[in-house]
């Protein structure tokens, strides 16, 4: 492949373009940032795409059509340390030979996913819950060294704890030599002889832990709770991560949430809608107040259905629904089913005929309304055609 095409640069680019578009490929995809396989071979390909459009000589071979370190992108293509930790911090290498140094064993652990179900009131009003995790904690017998008690580790004879060792390949340019990470001690310029038999010089172990996690009021399912430093322990004891809960609203029997507002749906029977009356309906609230207990907040209210009411018919209570996690608070609404009485009696029946008798509805012919209009429809009205 085209190493200006890989980097994403010109033929003219100068060297600093060529470093700059790098810098940005090699912290895109660097193993210790993606662990991707693909991201592993895209970053093979453009640090030897670096290594050549960054050595004139090498540059001026390829401009020419010359075959660098025969065949582009091969297994035999080799990289720069140097140059891959100058992508990440900056910076210029010490010298040909000179590189970074051994990388350290202790790094930043991952972050931490568990999900969490909770009740409909619990997510408005917010509520503290005790969680057991399965993370990776600090190994006690180590105490994160990673090393047998007692023992500590030794340098490395291959690379003498540079923790890389330089390459010489061949070519019609003459010797390329290069710093690759050491194989022997994968890099750290250091190995452990003697590892801790609990985790295998790991410096970490797994473990189950309890958390004490505070739901804030207002969330919903899909939001994450962030408990700083809580989620997986480094390499050799590294800092912990971040532990996220992402939370599950369980389905209410009675409420349905669309947003901050609340929805539910209240039957009556039809001589009620028709003559009026008042329902003593509970609230959200009612759901977190044990049976029995005294409490200051309010657990029901009264819905007045006025006469002649119509099913779908929707009544809307400010301030009865789920707390915003940036405040206020959104409504409750009520929508009214009216109930047709079924299997009537006789007396029943013979009293609804005699009702419908007195409101001439004996032989009722239904009434049409006309339905919405068009779009085009609309205009034409608007503009008086």
């Amino acid at each position: 492949m085209d190493p200006y095409e890989l980097l994403g640069v010109d033929r003219d680019a100068d060297d600093a373009t060529i470093k700059k578009a790098y810098r940005k490929l090699a912290r895109q995809y660097h193993p210790d940032v993606n662990p991707d396989p693909a991201a592993q071979d895209r970053f093979k390909e453009v640090s030897h795409a670096y290594e050549i459009l960054s050595d004139p000589q090498k540059r001026a071979a390829y401009d020419r059509g010359g075959d660098v370190f025969g065949g582009f992108g091969g297994a035999g293509a080799g990289f720069s340390f140097t140059d891959i930790m100058d992508a990440f911090f900056g910076g210029q290498a010490g010298g040909a030979a000179s590189g970074r140094g051994p990388r350290p064993r202790t790094r930043r652990g991952q972050d931490a996913l568990i999900r969490l179900d909770i009740e409909l009131a619990e997510a408005a009003f917010g509520t503290t819950r005790e969680l057991k995790v399965d993370t990776a904690v600090v190994c006690e017998t180590c105490h994160g060294d990673g090393t047998a008690p007692g023992t500590r580790p030794v340098t490395c004879e291959t690379c003498r704890g540079a923790g890389e060792v330089a390459h010489v390949q061949r070519s019609f340019l003459g010797e390329i030599r290069t710093l690759r990470p050491c194989a022997a001690c994968r890099g750290f310029g250091t190995i452990i002889p003697d590892p801790c038999r609990e985790c295998s010089g790991d410096g970490r172990v797994r473990s189950r832990r309890s958390l004490t996690v505070k739901i804030p009021a207002g969330v919903d399912s899909g939001t994450r709770v962030q408990l700083a430093e809580q989620g997986e322990v480094g390499p050799g004891g590294g800092p912990a991560g971040d532990l996220y809960v992402e939370i599950q609203v369980a389905r209410h029997p009675v409420f349905t949430r669309q947003g901050n507002d609340l929805h539910c749906t209240v039957t009556v029977p039809m001589t009620a809608a028709a003559l009026g009356t008042t329902i003593t309906l509970p609230t959200l609230e009612a759901d977190l107040v044990e049976e029995g207990a005294e409490t200051d907040v309010q657990t029901s209210f009264e819905l007045e259905i006025r006469p002649g009411t119509q099913s779908g018919t929707e009544q809307v209570l400010r301030g009865f629904g789920v707390p915003g996690l940036r405040g206020g608070r959104g409504d409750l609404v009520v929508t009214v089913a009216v109930e047709t009485p079924t299997q009537l009696d006789g007396e029943q029946e013979e009293l609804l005929r005699e009702l419908a008798r007195l409101r001439n509805e004996t032989t009722p012919t239904g009434q049409l309304k006309a339905g919405a209009k068009s779009v085009f429809g609309r205009l034409r009205d608007a503009f008086g055609h």
